[in-house]
């Protein structure tokens, strides 16, 4: 089920957004084939990663002679192409967007990078950090003062990159339905990262920001937006921007209305963020400290000072919100995110766990039109594991 059901989707092996990609449409519904190299063989444990969830899996060389020869042919019944290829790697394997879409005219064809397909850094080797400090949102991430911190690689992979693929993926299928033409949807991390960046170019030009390490006020600069340890060693989070926010995280705290109440937004002059704001700080973190991390949740956590607990990974799931709304799921022992979003009448499937590499080889080509024959070629030339 999904809203996806019955889009064929062709998904290259790769690591990071490419099968971030790849698990959003499978997770919507649709039928997503995953090519492996013949180096990752059916004997190997199965995968536990959810990132490969929801697949069928076929082991094949494409870079052996033939081997593009079949990958063509499943190209022909497919609806959409996903590769995470450095440029021109595609088209040195004869499987580039030119012979694909001679196949299937209708074809959309996915390609994720870091760097795009063009410019002068197109061909050089990145991982997601590179391209979120090439955007300008890493220099922006960290404590106030101090050096850029990586915010894992969830900017530039997953938020950048593999929902940037998704989205460019979906909006071409529903142009395609539209015209009967395919196309080429160029997605890269260091543009996505720079798209994520757009309401902050809004604040740069309305005077509210300031281009340097932990000085915003959504990186930690504010002390109402900001993370406080508590009296047992952990630790809260606090959004109190708004007015009325702002003032009942007084009320809750007990800190003094008339000494503390001009120091949050609007009040954002440099007098107040230089004089004022140290002080806020201090007094924020003094009251957080008289109380454990259950203690305040129990006083804050459903009202309107904006407020969570910081929880583990581990945590996380226990928590009742996510248990209520069943965010988190097991598949196959491992705890993961259920899919999201949420469909209220093409509703999904639970996810099945990932399957070995190849375990599905042959059933995927019978499909395609091969014969049994012509499969055991395949192997027996080294194409087909």
């Amino acid at each position: 089920m999904g809203p996806l059901k019955g889009i064929k989707v062709l998904e290259i092996g790769g690591i990071g957004p490419t099968p971030f990609c790849g698990m959003m449409l499978a997770d919507m519904g649709a039928d997503v084939v995953r090519i492996e190299r013949t180096s990752a063989t059916a004997d190997e444990p199965t995968p536990k990663d959810p990132l490969l969830r929801n697949r069928r899996s076929i082991a094949m060389d494409i870079r052996q002679p033939g081997g593009s020869d079949v990958l063509l042919k499943l190209v022909e019944q497919a609806d959409v192409l996903i590769e995470g290829f450095r440029p021109g790697v595609a088209e040195r394997l004869g499987v580039g967007p030119k012979e694909c879409l001679d196949r299937n005219p209708r074809l959309v064809y996915g390609r994720m990078t870091g760097w795009g397909q063009d410019g002068p850094l197109a061909h050089a080797a990145g991982h997601d950090i590179n391209y979120i400090a090439l955007s300008g949102a890493l220099g922006l991430i960290g404590a106030p003062g101090g050096k850029p911190v990586p915010p894992l690689n969830l900017v530039g992979d997953f938020g950048g990159g593999g929902m940037l693929l998704t989205v460019g993926v979906l909006a071409a299928l529903f142009e395609a339905r539209q015209s009967g033409s395919g196309q080429v949807v160029d997605a890269a991390m260091v543009d996505g990262a720079i798209a994520l960046l757009a309401m902050h170019f809004g604040f740069r030009a309305e005077g509210y920001f300031r281009d340097a390490t932990g000085e915003n006020f959504l990186a930690g600069a504010a002390p109402y937006y900001d993370t406080y340890q508590t009296k047992d060693g952990r630790y809260v989070a606090i959004g109190s921007l708004e007015p009325q926010f702002y003032t009942l995280l007084l009320e809750k705290l007990g800190l003094d209305r008339e000494r503390y109440g001009l120091m949050g937004i609007p009040a954002l002059d440099s007098t107040t963020i230089k004089e004022g704001w140290p002080k806020l700080r201090e007094a924020i973190a003094t009251a957080f400290r008289s109380k454990t991390r259950d203690e305040w949740c129990r006083i804050m956590e459903g009202t309107d000072v904006c407020f969570a607990p910081v929880l583990g990974v581990e945590e996380a799931p226990n928590h009742r919100h996510n248990a209520a709304r069943q965010s988190f799921i097991e598949v196959d022992g491992v705890v993961q995110n259920a899919p999201a979003p949420r469909f209220s009448r093409t509703t999904t499937d639970a996810p099945k766990a990932p399957r070995r590499p190849g375990e599905d080889s042959e059933s995927i080509l019978l499909e395609a039109g091969l014969s049994k024959e012509e499969i055991n070629r395949l192997r027996a030339a080294g194409i087909l594991t």
